[in-house]
């Protein structure tokens, strides 16, 4: 009779699946916990002590590695000298292997898994008896989906050899091990994002889990799935819980995502922040001594491109915040708690989708998309890899070394104040970005424009159409002025203060057109680009 070996983490259908074997005249070899479920099935089960002779060691840990197990697993039957090494050593061939592995991805996925509960979750056995399965796949049947088990058994049934399926279940498997690998690469990896040279890794590893389809991509026509990184415990996307509403989509999940990285630099700052967002970037950020105001000041700066806009706020929705928000269309809402009464006024919106963090009252650290410290954005043929930017806090900007005055008119206090809060809100901007503050709020943004000075003409475009008076306003951008023109459209426009990285070959075009207009500009010596 031929052997089939079951060692499943997942027991899902196993009972199925043994009996259907069983009474197919398959004989099961078991271990552990999978031959006890067998057993109180009523299912006769071998265990695979008795099969290899030799008892489990090490509490377990050593079990399947073993001659008798590897040799049956990886003789091809159609090789003399294979099948005579059998006979010699009284071994027996293994026909079918299903496993399935210790779950580490969900091991340190949980916010209080040691390291001493990963290296446990690291499962030897069974990727070994995957892979000499998956490498002898036209002799064995490998299994590692319980999904797998009923077509297995179709199969047997027909009495054919289907190849294309034993092919396809041996490349399941070795991607099933490859991406295990990939999150135990990932975890010991830890925050370490630079190789020993110096330089980013040689190589990265992902193990990416699906956990849901989407229903369909950017647009109609496209399919779309959401996969999270399995090596990592939840931050950014997974670490939301959606209270109420339709399923995200992928635009939703896009711009979910922005508004994350749009509320990181007010995250811990005293005041409350909001930001309103619209394909993937700002249309209106503000902090406010409550959320409502800083609700209303962010809303205003570009209330018409609002509409349909995903809203995230650094601090709890009150009831006041959830009324006003029930007279806009808005497709998410994101914050770290609710009101109760605020949750009862917002579910009032049926397709509403309501987020907030798992953990609550607390954003995930915004610390890399891929790996801690690592972002990355696909291309053709590759993908791009960096650094993450750090986060500029408002509160930080006075503190930095590399800030200085560069014009003779010094900032206000009440100029280094908006100074700041532009500087930190700009760089969630689109490339090329200028915004235009005043009072702790934007009131006018020029995103993703080809040229500066269109952005700045935009900027102030944005902020004359909302109904803004650009006196006293203060203007942010993510790169330097490569010409004058930027300031002169500034200047123009009502600016009194400007804030930029400044290194451009002409800085002192740019410097002594500020000073002629009796304006102050802060370099900043860093570059925001988001493109």
């Amino acid at each position: 009779m031929p052997y089939a070996l079951l060692s499943v983490s997942d027991k899902t259908g196993l009972v199925e699946f043994g009996s259907a074997l069983v009474d197919r005249g398959w004989t099961l070899l078991s271990t552990g916990g999978t031959a006890r479920v067998l057993r109180e099935a009523g299912i006769p089960v071998t265990p695979i002590a008795e099969f290899t002779k030799f008892p489990e060691i090490l509490s377990g840990r050593v079990k399947t590695l073993h001659p008798a197990v590897h040799a049956g697993l990886l003789a091809r039957l159609s090789v003399e000298d294979d099948v005579r090494d059998l006979e010699r050593h009284q071994l027996s061939a293994i026909g079918l292997v299903a496993v399935n592995l210790y779950p580490f991805r969900e091991t340190v996925a949980r916010p209080d898994a040691t390291l001493a509960d990963a290296l446990d979750h690291i499962d030897i056995g069974g990727p070994t008896m995957l892979r000499a399965a998956a490498k002898n796949h036209p002799f064995v049947w490998p299994i590692c989906d319980p999904l797998d088990y009923e077509s297995v058994v179709a199969a047997i049934d027909s009495n054919r050899d289907e190849p294309d399926l034993r092919r396809a279940l041996a490349s399941k498997v070795f991607f099933h091990t490859a991406t295990y690998d990939a999150a135990v690469a990932g975890y010991l990896r830890g925050n370490e994002t630079e190789s020993q040279s110096g330089g980013l890794p040689e190589e990265l590893l992902l193990s990416l889990v699906r956990t849901h389809d989407l229903r369909y991509g950017e647009n109609p026509d496209q399919t779309a799935a959401f996969y999270r990184i399995a090596s990592r415990q939840s931050v950014g996307i997974p670490a939301l819980r959606q209270l109420h509403g339709k399923a995200l989509s992928y635009n939703n999940i896009l711009d979910v995502d922005g508004a994350l990285l749009s509320i990181a630099p007010f995250l811990g700052e005293e005041s409350a922040s909001c930001v309103i967002l619209k394909h993937t970037t700002p249309c209106g950020i503000a902090t406010g001594r409550s959320v409502a105001e800083a609700y209303r000041k962010a809303l205003a700066c570009d209330p018409v491109s609002a509409f349909g806009s995903t809203v995230i706020f650094s601090q709890p929705v009150t009831e006041m915040v959830a009324e006003e928000l029930s007279k806009l269309f808005v497709e998410c809402i994101v914050a770290p708690g609710y009101a109760a009464a605020a949750l009862r006024i917002l579910q009032e919106k049926p397709s509403l989708r309501i987020l907030t963090p798992i953990e609550d009252g607390r954003f995930s650290a915004m610390a890399g998309h891929i790996a801690p410290g690592l972002d990355a954005r696909g291309v053709n043929g590759g993908v791009l890899v960096q650094s993450s930017p750090a986060p500029a806090k408002p509160s930080d900007l006075r503190k930095s070394d590399d800030v200085r005055v560069a014009t003779k008119r010094q900032p206000t206090d009440a100029e280094w104040d908006d100074l700041a809060f532009a500087w930190a809100a700009v760089q969630s901007v689109k490339s090329n970005a200028i915004l235009i503050a005043r009072d702790g709020a934007s009131i006018g943004i020029g995103a993703g424009q080809m040229s500066r000075v269109d952005a700045v003409q935009l900027a102030e475009k944005k902020a004359r159409d909302a109904g803004h008076t650009l006196e006293a306003v203060v203007l942010a951008s993510d790169a330097f002025f490569p010409f004058r023109d930027g300031i002169d459209a500034a200047a123009t426009a009502g600016v009194r203060a400007i804030i930029q990285p400044g290194g451009s070959k002409r800085d002192d075009d740019a410097i002594a057109a500020a000073d002629e207009y009796g304006m102050t500009m802060v370099f900043t010596g860093r570059r925001t680009f988001r493109h």
